[in-house]
């Protein structure tokens, strides 16, 4: 529906008129003004419609998804966990659900938790680049760092532009004292937009 508008405010006045002629009663139009409202950055608005979508389908998983993107976005990592959990129990093999899952447990610094859910999703969606990142991520934390690293490079061979990875691979290299691979990494994060930290840039230029 949305490919026909060049303009996403006519696009929500159409949903908006659609949902009103159904009085209220299609998930779908929920959904997707939900998603059209997040492009706006209207949370309120959105979340709003997530759960309007949630009420007219109760185990409609993406909706579930995108609440807990909500919560994640104010702060509430029960919120988000709670949410993706539901979303992962409607709906079988949702990788996005499990990676969400993974991100709250690695914000919480439990790194095995995580590991258990990234896995899950890269089982189901091995090319999912965020996972696999995250995966690197989790067992950096473990210092697990020569695991770290091939689990970036998996990511970058994945997507070669995927800045995070880079910077991870950077920090992974730095602690096996790969200095010059490490330095490589992470200039090749910052051109693509990445912050790194000046404190590790500091050290890179430091040591031989």
């Amino acid at each position: 529906m949305k490919e026909q508008y060049d303009d996403l405010d006519e696009y929500i006045n159409d949903l908006q008129a659609a949902i009103a002629k159904s009085d209220g009663q299609c998930a779908a139009h929920h959904y997707n003004l939900g998603l059209a409202l997040l492009s706006k950055r209207d949370f309120a608005g959105a979340e709003a419609s997530f759960r309007d979508a949630l009420r007219e389908s109760p185990h409609m998983a993406e909706a579930m998804v995108q609440l807990g993107g909500i919560c994640m976005q104010r702060g509430d990592l029960e919120g988000c966990l709670r949410y993706n959990t539901d979303a992962a129990s409607y709906r079988p093999k949702f990788s996005v659900a499990e990676a969400n899952i993974a991100f709250v447990h690695l914000q919480q610094r439990d790194a095995d938790k995580a590991l258990k859910h990234l896995d899950k999703a890269l089982k189901w969606d091995p090319n999912f680049v965020q996972a696999r990142n995250g995966k690197a991520v989790a067992l950096f934390m473990q210092k697990k760092y020569a695991e770290s690293e091939k689990e970036c490079r998996t990511a970058i061979k994945t997507e070669e532009h995927f800045a995070p990875a880079w910077l991870n691979l950077a920090l992974a290299l730095m602690e096996q004292d790969k200095v010059a691979e490490a330095r490589e990494a992470a200039q090749k994060a910052e051109g693509l937009g990445m912050e790194v930290p000046e404190g590790f840039k500091k050290e890179l230029a430091e040591k031989a």
